[in-house]
């Protein structure tokens, strides 16, 4: 099949049906009927449009991320996966689903060894090798079978609309295309689509994507079945295991070995959420094979028995960095796809197993990372007889949303084809790009010496760090519910988020917009530039805090529930071109 992209100058003649001018960013909204929080305003507005139709929360978000297939189609799509966690306000409980992508049955541990050795990071992520069964189709289905109300083919009806008539390409989208112009250029299918006439698209354009239509109509006529059992899918297999390359770019796209068994095989699980108890509220994420709920949660534990809103900016820092610390050396020993490992999922979330960590932590010094995992079964105090491993390498691309609807149900749901553009293969005349999730494993463990619970396997899941999470208060009714993308930095910023709106008192949207900080074990911790070029960044230096500087750290989205009954909406400012947060009736 032939791949079409279609690029239309705003100065040219354009179709009646192709917009001319973007939607509106605003990053904050306020007011009543539901609310939608995401990275770009054609996928909010999408939710929206279903929210006014009488649709509920779940309906809605998953018609945001099919509009984010379309006008984000570098961090999200149906040839990925992701989580999803929903709040019932009729019962008052939280719900997950793992939609994670899995490895091919013939899959082993040295799926990324050539010669003994890893392959290099590069040579496996545009590949055909780095291709898991995607989980985006089913976890929709699922979500909507289980507490939607709208047909498949209802929500999917304005991204399909998205794709066929256009949106109109920004400063984002170009400057994420220019970074993959090099490995894009090795899939003629990829620069056919997305480098129209060999060139990158150009801000002002309207770019139109009319294959993802046609799959997006051919999922709404037939149903997930066309991917998992039908002709979609058969194209995905091909296109895996025989990577369409440019034989002139000399890539080596090395192929996968995925087969209409592992897609047939492929199921978005339901399963319990994790919970935490902080600060009397209710904390509620995603279980393993995520890490995100567990590290998130350890964190918050081990924060517990600081007065945050008390502490100096120093002070809270200083306790933030070293608390992920801690909880992303365990994060490494543990967690995994728990068919595969025996993941300690309730005593990594123990307040004794929180208490015998953060004991770690001193006012007057930092800790040397990498610091070693403790043993959340057998806790002991202040224990440091483990050995050590550093965190292994995760990609910082994904996107995520956040809906609430006028019942008060909450959805916050964060999805990814791995970093930004994924594969950088794109499925011949499908309109969409390929995951490279399956990098998320570790491709040899970080140290022989300590048992890597995220080495590949036949049909597992590799560990993410994705963290969607949902905070009800007292009476089990929604507080706040968040998540961002950003790889392993989606923990860290979910935690600081969590705690300048919890503990400090930040509103919401200054909450996200705050400068961020990010400790994952390592011997440096991250920050963005508000805060390396501050003098925190001097002060704590003086504790023994070293630092990197990172330009750019998530881009989180948000909901939170007012007294007044009022939904707000909140997301980023600026990072990432700034989010798009919209209510049904705005009333601010």
């Amino acid at each position: 099949m032939a791949v079409s992209a279609v690029v239309v100058s705003v100065g040219a003649a354009a179709p009646p049906t192709a917009r001319s001018t973007p939607v509106q960013k605003v990053p904050l909204a306020v007011g009543y009927g539901g609310a939608v929080a995401s990275v770009d305003a054609d996928a909010s507005a999408a939710g929206i449009e279903v929210l006014k139709k009488g649709g509920n929360a779940v309906d809605a978000a998953v018609a945001t991320a099919a509009a984010l297939g379309v006008t984000e189609p570098y961090s999200s799509g149906i040839g990925g996966g992701g989580y999803f966690v929903y709040y019932d306000a009729r019962s008052r409980a939280v719900h997950t689903i793992d939609g994670r992508e899995t490895a091919p049955r013939t899959a082993d541990s040295g799926l990324f060894l050539e010669n003994g050795k890893p392959l290099a990071f590069a040579d496996a992520v545009s590949s055909g090798l780095g291709v898991g069964t995607p989980g985006t189709p089913a976890t929709w289905q699922k979500a909507l079978d289980k507490w939607g109300s709208k047909r498949l083919g209802s929500v999917l009806a304005p991204a399909e609309r998205l794709a066929r008539d256009g949106f109109v390409v920004d400063d984002t989208f170009r400057s994420q295309t220019a970074s993959n112009e090099t490995r894009f250029r090795y899939f003629p299918d990829t620069a056919k689509l997305f480098l129209p006439n060999g060139a990158l698209p150009v801000v002002g354009s309207t770019f139109k994507n009319p294959d993802l239509a046609r799959t997006y109509a051919q999922l709404a006529k037939e149903g997930v079945g066309a991917m998992y059992h039908g002709d979609l899918g058969e194209d995905i297999v091909d296109t895996v295991n025989k990577p369409p390359v440019d034989p002139a770019s000399g890539w080596n796209a090395r192929p996968g070995d995925l087969s209409e068994k592992d897609l047939a095989a492929y199921r978005a699980k339901l399963q319990k959420p994790t919970k935490t108890s902080y600060r009397g509220l209710g904390v509620y994420s995603i279980a393993p094979s995520s890490s995100g709920g567990t590290t998130v949660g350890e964190a918050l534990n081990i924060l517990e028995n600081t007065d945050l809103s008390k502490a100096t900016d120093v002070q809270y820092l200083h306790r933030y960095i070293e608390a992920s610390r801690i909880a992303f050396a365990d994060r490494g020993r543990w967690v995994g796809d728990p068919a595969f490992e025996d993941v300690p999922t309730k005593q990594l979330l123990s307040q004794r197993y929180a208490d015998s960590r953060e004991c770690l932590i001193k006012d007057d010094a930092v800790l040397t990372s990498p610091v070693a995992p403790g043993d959340p079964r057998d806790p002991a105090a202040c224990a440091t007889g483990g050995t050590a491993a550093p965190t292994t390498y995760e990609g910082e691309n994904t996107t995520h949303l956040t809906v609430a609807d006028k019942w008060g149900n909450v959805v916050s749901y964060t999805l990814t084809i791995e970093q930004t553009g994924g594969s950088g293969i794109t499925v011949p005349g499908r309109g969409f790009i390929l995951n490279n999730e399956l990098t998320d494993f570790s491709f040899a463990p970080a140290n022989p010496a300590v048992h890597d619970p995220n080495l590949p396997g036949p049909g597992k899941r590799p560990r993410s760090s994705i963290s969607p999470t949902i905070v009800l208060d007292r009476h089990d009714k929604p507080v706040v519910a968040l998540g961002s993308p950003g790889g392993a930095t989606i923990i860290t910023t979910v935690l600081q988020t969590l705690t300048r709106f919890l503990d400090r008192g930040t509103p919401l949207v200054d909450a996200i917009a705050a400068p961020r900080a990010s400790q994952r074990n390592a011997a440096q911790t991250e920050l963005e530039p508000g805060l390396y070029d501050s003098g925190l960044r001097t002060r704590l230096e003086a504790i023994g805090h070293s630092f990197k500087l990172n330009p750019e750290i998530g881009a989180a989205t948000a909901v939170q529930r007012l007294s007044d009954g009022r939904w707000l909406a909140a997301a980023e400012k600026v990072r990432r071109g700034g989010g798009s947060a919209m209510v049904v009736r705005p009333a601010g």
